[in-house]
C-alpha cells in the first residue's frame, strides 16, 4: 500500500490509503475567515465537493480558519466528524448542522479509519490546539497544524519516529504587530532557531511548508507587513539544516504519493481549481506605510442607521457593562488610572470619539476630557459591528492601537504594555467561544428557512483571538 496526500488549502489535506479517504481541517472557501484570500489563488467546485465522500473528517481545533461550518455544510451528514475541542458548544453547533456521527478527540488516543490510524498529539496550548500523527501505508506523517511543540511533546514525538514526512507551519505571522505598526519591532526574515532545532530532532525525509496559504485583500497593507517568511527562505534554511531532508511545496489541489523509496506526483484534486500563477511567494516590506484608519474605513460598506446606532450604543453602554464583568489581568497597564480614547470611523472616514476613565475593573464614559491620553484605539465602525454580530476575528478588524505620541512617561509605560490588554479587545474577545461558527450556523439555518430563525441557535458573539 501507498499513501496519497493532497493539499486543499491552508491546513487542509486529504489522505488516501487503499480506497479510504479522510480530510483534515477542510476549508472549501476563498476567501475564508472573512479576509483570508487563498495564496496562491484557487476556486472550489462546490457541486463536486457535495458529491465527494470522506470516510472521516478530523479537525485540529476550533479556530475559524480550521473549523468552518460553511465548509462542513457541503459534506454528507453521515460523515464521521472527529474534533479536538474542549468546548461542548462546538459539537452542539455541528450537530445542529445535521451531522450525526460526532466524536471528541483525546490526545494520544488513536482513531482507526480503515488502514489509516490517526493519533492526536498534545500541542503546547492544549486548551486550544492539537497535532495529528498519521500512520498509513507503512508511512509515518506528523501534521503539526498551527501548533507550537513543547519540549516534553518533542521528546515523545522523537520516540515515535522515524518520520517520513512532517507538515510544518512555516509562517511567523505578525497578527499582533500590525495592531500597532508604529511601535512594532522589525520582523526577522529568518526561521526561529527553535523550529530548526525541533525539525532536527524529528529528522523527517520530507518537510512540507504548511498552513498560512493566504493573504489579505488586494488593497490591504497587511499583504506586505503580515508574513515575513518566504517559501524560498524556508526551503533554503531547512535543507541546509537537514541535508538529508527534502522540502516539498504542496500548493492547493496538488497531490503526491509517498512510499518507502520516493515521493511521486499524483493526479490533482479536481474540485480545487488553481487560478493564475501558483508558485508565488510572500514579499515582506517593512517600508510600506499603513494608511490611516479613516482611509481603511472607507473600504467597507456603509452601515444602516440602525446598525450604526447599535455600534454607538455599544460604545456608550455595552462596552462598559462588559468591561465591569471581567477580571483585570495581573500587571495590567490599566491597574493605574488611565484615560482611554476609542475612535470609531464610519464609511466616509468620519470619526466619533469616546473617552473613558479606566482604573482596574472600573470604567466610566467621560463627557469632556482635559486629562492627558494614556491609550488610544481606532476601529472602522463596519468592523466593530461585524465583531458584535458576525463573530469577526481580531485579525480582520483593522484595529489600530496607540498610533500617536503620548507624554514621555506614558510612552515609556506603553512600551512595556501588552497590546491585547486593550479594553476593546478584551471586551470583544475575552471569554468568548465559537462566535464565528455561531454566526455561520444562523446564516445557514436562515438560508434554509428564510422566514423562521430558530430561537435555539447560539447567539453570535465576537470571535476569539486566533
Amino acid at each position: 500500500m501507498t499513501l496519497r496526500i493532497s493539499r486543499i488549502l491552508h491546513a487542509g489535506y486529504v489522505f488516501e490509503c487503499d480506497e479510504t479517504r479522510i480530510a483534515f481541517d477542510p476549508i472549501f472557501e476563498n476567501p475564508f475567515s472573512t479576509n483570508c484570500h487563498a495564496f496562491p489563488d484557487v476556486r472550489f467546485d462546490h457541486e463536486q465537493i457535495r458529491r465527494e465522500r470522506f470516510d472521516a473528517v478530523f479537525i485540529s481545533h476550533f479556530h475559524d480558519d480550521h473549523c468552518s461550518l460553511d465548509s462542513l455544510n457541503l459534506l454528507d451528514r453521515t460523515t464521521p466528524i472527529h474534533i479536538y475541542c474542549l468546548f461542548d458548544e462546538l459539537f452542539d453547533m455541528v450537530r445542529a448542522l445535521g451531522f450525526v456521527n460526532l466524536y471528541k478527540l483525546e490526545t494520544n488516543v488513536a482513531v482507526d479509519v480503515g488502514p489509516i490510524k490517526v493519533i492526536p498529539r498534545e500541542a503546547l496550548d492544549s486548551d486550544v490546539d492539537s497535532m495529528f500523527q498519521i500512520r498509513a501505508g507503512g508511512m509515518n506523517v506528523l501534521n503539526v497544524v498551527d501548533s507550537w511543540i513543547s519540549p516534553v511533546a518533542l521528546a515523545e514525538l522523537a520516540n515515535e519516529g522515524p518520520w517520513d514526512m512532517v507538515l510544518w507551519p512555516f509562517q511567523t505571522m505578525r497578527e499582533i504587530e500590525v495592531l500597532a505598526p508604529s511601535r512594532a519591532d522589525a520582523a526577522s526574515l529568518e526561521l526561529p532557531a527553535e523550529w530548526i532545532d525541533q525539525l532536527k530532532v524529528l529528522n523527517p525525509r520530507f518537510v512540507v511548508p504548511s498552513s498560512c496559504q493566504f493573504t489579505q485583500e488586494s488593497w490591504s497593507w497587511y499583504r506586505h507587513r503580515f508574513f515575513p517568511i518566504t517559501y524560498a527562505q524556508f526551503k533554503a534554511e531547512v535543507e541546509h539544516a537537514l541535508p538529508k531532508a527534502r522540502v516539498v511545496r504542496l500548493n492547493p489541489s496538488v497531490s503526491v504519493v509517498l512510499d518507502e523509496q520516493s515521493l511521486q506526483a499524483a493526479e490533482a484534486l479536481p474540485w480545487v481549481i488553481p487560478v493564475g500563477e501558483q508558485d508565488v511567494d510572500y514579499r515582506y516590506d517593512a517600508t510600506v506605510e499603513p494608511p490611516h484608519t479613516s482611509d481603511i474605513a472607507r473600504r467597507f460598506a456603509a452601515l444602516t442607521p440602525g446598525e450604526m446606532q447599535s455600534v454607538l450604543d455599544y460604545c456608550r453602554e455595552g462596552l462598559l457593562e462588559k468591561y465591569r464583568e471581567m477580571e483585570l489581568p495581573e500587571d495590567s497597564f490599566f491597574e493605574a488610572e488611565r484615560i482611554w480614547r476609542l475612535s470609531v470611523y464610519d464609511h466616509a472616514g468620519t470619526k466619533t470619539d469616546f473617552h473613558y476613565r479606566v482604573k482596574g475593573d472600573t470604567i466610566a464614559l467621560l463627557e469632556d476630557n482635559a486629562d492627558p491620553l494614556a491609550w488610544t484605539t481606532e476601529v472602522p465602525a463596519a468592523k466593530l459591528f461585524a465583531a458584535l454580530t458576525k463573530g469577526e476575528a481580531l485579525t480582520s478588524m483593522y484595529m489600530r492601537i496607540n498610533d500617536t505620541v503620548f507624554d514621555a512617561d506614558i510612552d515609556e509605560k506603553i512600551e512595556a504594555a501588552e497590546l491585547v490588554d486593550d479594553p476593546l479587545i478584551r471586551c470583544l474577545f475575552n471569554d468568548v467561544f465559537g462566535a464565528y461558527q455561531a454566526a455561520q450556523l444562523n446564516n445557514i439555518k436562515g438560508a434554509r428557512r428564510p422566514n423562521c430563525m430558530s430561537s435555539a441557535l447560539p447567539t453570535p458573539n465576537p470571535s476569539k483571538l486566533d
